[in-house]
């Protein structure tokens, strides 16, 4: 993903529609039009209630122009969104100063606008529109109307309340907004890394779909070849002894390379006859296409495998070879000069261990280690086509997520030996898990004297 493209992600999650807006001040409108009609003719309050509606008929009227002026699928940029919730912050201010300042209870609904600000747009105009709700509410800690009372008496509660009133916004704002922005981020980092993920296992799958496209070549190229040796061979007939010199090398040249042709497309239906047996691969052959990349980089790179019963096999699957090769890349990056591989297997488990003398995992790392975002490298921009989440603290999500998807656990550590340092994966799949769709796991399955238990597949 280029760096445009990833920018061009990041604003558009950011940006909520419309209707959205919309929908959520008219629900307000409805409960302010509820509370002060419930006020003035249920509870018999004396309100100003005029200029109460007033204020709710402004905003409807800014709702309506804004529906009939813009599609409902019209997205805000941040600087209209920010002025929208300030201009709701500003509507519920004046109210609330007609109708007893923060001695009216509704006071608290200066969080909303600040909490659905945390949760869409960026931290500097949450705290814009923070800063304009603590300063409204400062205001009317001191100038507002009298609170509405009944009409054989007046209450007017002490300065002391109104002020821990205050500190309430001022808390409740600070606290729902950093808490609301951190979530959403978290929200927002996660779909983007998944959406990345998506798109390194369609590059990984593109191969695989080009071999099925090649059988498919082979068996529609059939025909029309078939056809032309026919037409070569009958032209040979007709022509005889009559042809030309160049027009017999001619024919000959295009009956030779039909040939050609057809022996190119037998090995084609071979291979998609062979399709099971060429996509099964042994626990070994797999490390070994891990490895064999890594051996020209100057880190030395151990195998060491072994175990109880046949060697396991299991079906090639893309997304599981990405996965395993992302954390082997990283074992060659930060070791000093050694990564051991591990590789074991029981009657039961199949399991793959990466281990490097580097310097191992940061504990601030180890903690986070398998989430988005999290990298101990400085983010690097690059425009090349296969550096999705380059230096962004993807690999390692990415290919975690791949992994854990095929039924496998994957933990990480370090190695806390006396004499030992350094990083270590573990990759652990239950044996049936492993060897499933493999054309040697289901003979073994099959033939086996002791079958394989039947076993829940691992958490994702």
């Amino acid at each position: 993903m280029s760096e445009m493209g990833s920018g061009s992600v990041v604003n558009d999650a950011r940006h909520l529609r419309l209707d959205t807006f919309v929908r959520l001040r008219w629900l307000a409108l409805t409960g302010q039009s509820a509370a002060v009609l419930g006020a003035q003719f249920g509870l018999g309050l004396r309100l100003p209630f005029g200029w109460c509606f007033l204020v709710i008929a402004i905003s409807s009227w800014l709702n309506l122009a804004l529906r009939i002026r813009f599609p409902a699928s019209y997205r805000l940029s941040d600087d209209s969104a920010a002025l929208l919730l300030a201009f709701d912050i500003v509507q519920l201010a004046a109210l609330l100063f007609l109708t007893g300042g923060l001695q009216n209870p509704f006071s608290l609904l200066f969080l909303a606008p600040v909490l659905i600000s945390a949760t869409a747009l960026p931290p500097e105009r949450t705290l814009a529109l923070g800063m304009l709700a603590i300063g409204l509410a400062t205001l009317l800690a001191l100038v507002h109307q009298p609170l509405p009372w009944f009409a054989d008496g007046r209450i007017e509660l002490p300065f002391l309340y109104v002020s821990g009133v205050w500190t309430a916004i001022l808390l409740g704002t600070a606290f729902t907004g950093v808490y609301a922005w951190r979530v959403a981020e978290e929200a927002r980092q996660l779909a983007q890394a998944l959406a990345a993920t998506e798109l390194v296992l369609a590059r990984e799958q593109h191969l695989s779909q080009l071999d099925g496209l090649a059988a498919a070549a082979a068996h529609e190229l059939g025909t029309p070849l078939g056809t032309i040796m026919v037409v070569a061979k009958e032209l040979d007939r007709q022509l005889g002894p009559s042809a030309t010199l160049a027009i017999a090398d001619d024919l000959k040249l295009l009956r030779d390379q039909v040939d050609r042709c057809r022996g190119i497309l037998s090995k084609l239906t071979s291979l998609d006859e062979d399709e099971g047996f060429l996509q099964t691969l042994t626990f070994g052959h797999l490390i070994e296409e891990l490895v064999a990349p890594q051996r020209a980089l100057g880190i030395v790179v151990e195998v060491v495998k072994g175990g109880e019963g046949p060697e396991p096999s299991c079906r090639r699957n893309p997304g599981v070879m990405f996965g395993l090769a992302n954390i082997l890349d990283n074992a060659v990056d930060f070791a000093e000069s050694r990564v051991v591989i591990q590789a074991r297997w029981t009657l039961d488990r199949v399991s793959l261990e990466v281990r490097d003398d580097g310097p191992g995992f940061p504990s601030e790392v180890l903690l986070r280690a398998g989430e988005p975002y999290v990298t101990t490298r400085s983010p690097a921009p690059s425009t090349a086509p296969d550096s999705v989440g380059s230096g962004l603290g993807l690999g390692l999500f990415i290919a975690k997520t791949l992994i854990e998807r095929s039924g496998a656990q994957l933990a990480l550590s370090n190695d806390t030996g006396p004499d030992m340092r350094g990083a270590v994966a573990r990759i652990s799949w239950a044996r049936h898990i492993f060897e499933r769709g493999s054309v040697a796991g289901e003979f073994i399955a099959h033939n086996s004297v002791r079958p394989l238990p039947e076993r829940v597949a691992a958490p994702i």
